[in-house]
């Protein structure tokens, strides 16, 4: 339990940021379902339109320190590839 006024403030801070982290995921996540889906469908048009969405999301959590640069990259590779499958 924090006794000083600043280790109270430094909980509060840690609770508000904990919280905008946890939505900035959410909706990350939310974006790469989408794709996922679209995907799954086989739906070429569809999954291109849900990546571009979903591509500056995802860097964008990855310059607010929610996933390593480096895991963004990955996954938005990954899914690009997946996606140009479709148009075969």
């Amino acid at each position: 339990m924090a006794n000083t006024p600043s280790a109270k403030k430094a909980t509060r801070k840690i609770a508000a940021r904990t919280a905008i982290n946890k939505s900035r995921r959410s909706r990350v996540r939310t974006f790469i379902r989408k794709v996922e889906e679209a995907i799954t469908a086989g739906d070429h048009a569809t999954a291109f339109a849900a990546l571009k969405a979903a591509e500056p999301e995802i860097h964008r959590a990855a310059t607010k320190g929610i996933v390593h640069a480096n895991l963004a990259a990955r996954k938005v590779s990954r899914l690009n590839s997946r996606v140009k499958a479709l148009a075969v």
